[in-house]
């Protein structure tokens, strides 16, 4: 049997050995769904307290239920380790490793190349690798292949190697990991071949497009429409606030029409691990190719734009109760890039908390998802803070509350009776309220 068909043979018996590197938001879900259809799965993750929570059949990913974790492990259907020798014993091999921006907005693929060469130390004839992260078209042909094939061996002949974006949605209880369509491309036609029947093992629909590069389009193409849109509505907030409507009012009534129009709600601004950063990876590229993006530049000047907006309207509504910023006690209720999840990924609390302390407001902040923020990337030098509870008297005793991320769990009535004014980022209050601005 040609190393195609053996390792087909293995993924169609279920008795490929799976890898999976990068134990987040993709990577985990991913695995455990494999685990779950019967495959032996090892996940790899250089962050020590994943593997020992993880070894420990603990989940320190909120969305995802911990007896599933419980579940793969005690089964032995799924390990976590840090050792990257082990990646030879893989048959099939996903990264789903972080895409992130530079400051200057240009991608960084670090994460993606060190990961790439972990596997070359280990890669052998018969092996399938498929790229999951988020990037532009051409990385898995122009990135990813010449490291792997530095060794000798050569891609569509030794291994295969294929490119199959994560369409996740944390927190999205109708489509999941299994439900989501899995759109998948390979270098060549054997390695489409191979990951089409590796992703038919656990997820109820793939489809199959013509290459790898095609695939990476498919989904910056998502995003990049997503961002546009997310824009357009931010955009259209102002615009209506200006001239005294309501803009949900508005996106409600447009939403009853059942052709030509899809909703999108605005917001204190963009967030998570794709939408805020993906468009800036096709910008990249198409400006190789001497086309400036403007739609997408446009839209992320509007987005980035929206958390100064939404202090702007914090700030009017105070200096109408005749308070400054400075010195004023500010909680703002939600951290977490979007509702019912502990994601802080690029969310827009970040720049508005740090514009707040700049301006001299003193800051805390209530997410029943998140108990603390420590400094991170999003948070540089700033202090830590603990989320307070949502008394009575920690409501009374704040002369504003923004709401950024409009979490399920919170009594936004409770929150309406004791808070002496309400900011809403999110369209929580529909209806006129005396303690209530719009932003």
């Amino acid at each position: 049997m040609t190393p195609k068909h053996q390792l087909l043979d293995k993924i169609q018996r279920q008795a490929a050995t799976i890898g999976v590197i990068g134990l987040g938001y993709v990577g985990l879900p991913l695995g455990l769904a494999f685990a779950e259809r019967g495959f032996r799965v090892i996940g790899f993750d250089v962050d020590p307290s994943k593997i020992d929570a993880l070894g420990r059949g603990h989940c320190y990913i909120h969305h995802i239920a911990a007896n599933r974790v419980q579940t793969a492990v005690s089964s032995r259907h799924f390990i976590a380790t840090a050792d990257f020798g082990r990646l030879a014993e893989c048959d099939a091999i996903t990264i789903c490793v972080p895409t992130p921006l530079t400051e200057t907005r240009d991608p960084d693929l670090s994460y993606v190349e060190s990961t790439t060469q972990q596997i070359l130390r280990t890669l052998r004839p018969g092996q399938l690798v498929v790229l999951e992260s988020t990037t532009y078209p051409g990385t898995t042909d122009d990135l990813v292949k010449p490291i792997l094939e530095s060794n000798g061996l050569v891609s569509g002949r030794d291994f295969f190697l294929a490119f199959s974006p994560e369409r996740e949605d944390p927190g999205n209880t109708r489509f999941t990991t299994v439900t989501i369509p899995k759109v998948v491309g390979g270098c060549d036609p054997d390695a489409g071949d191979l990951a089409e029947a590796l992703y038919a093992q656990v997820i109820g629909k793939v489809v199959r497009v013509s290459s790898a590069a095609a695939a990476e389009a498919t989904k910056i193409t998502e995003n990049v429409f997503r961002a546009v849109n997310i824009a357009l509505v931010n955009e259209l907030k102002v615009v209506y606030e200006r001239m005294g409507i309501d803009v949900w009012e508005v996106l409600d009534a447009a939403a009853t029409k059942p052709f030509g129009f899809m909703r999108f709600n605005p917001g204190p601004g963009w967030g998570g691990h794709c939408i805020p950063l993906d468009p800036f990876y096709l910008s990249w590229k198409a400006r190789e190719h001497g086309i400036d993006t403007k739609f997408i530049e446009l839209a992320g000047e509007i987005n980035r734009g929206m958390p100064f907006y939404v202090v702007d309207r914090l700030q009017a509504a105070l200096n109408d109760r005749s308070k400054p910023v400075k010195g004023s006690s500010i909680l703002l209720l939600g951290m977490a890039y979007k509702k019912d999840v502990g994601d802080t990924r690029e969310s827009p609390a970040f720049p508005i908390g740090k514009r707040l302390l700049e301006l001299g407001a003193l800051l805390s902040y209530h997410d029943p998802f998140l108990a603390e923020i420590p400094e991170t990337r999003s948070w540089p030098g700033r202090p830590s803070l603990h989320s307070v509870a949502l008394t009575e008297d920690n409501l009374a005793r704040h002369d504003a509350v923004l709401i950024v991320t409009d979490h399920s769990q919170v009594d936004y009535q409770f929150v309406l009776r004791h808070a002496r004014l309400i900011v809403d980022a999110r369209g929580v209050y529909r209806e006129p309220q005396p303690n209530v601005v719009k932003a």
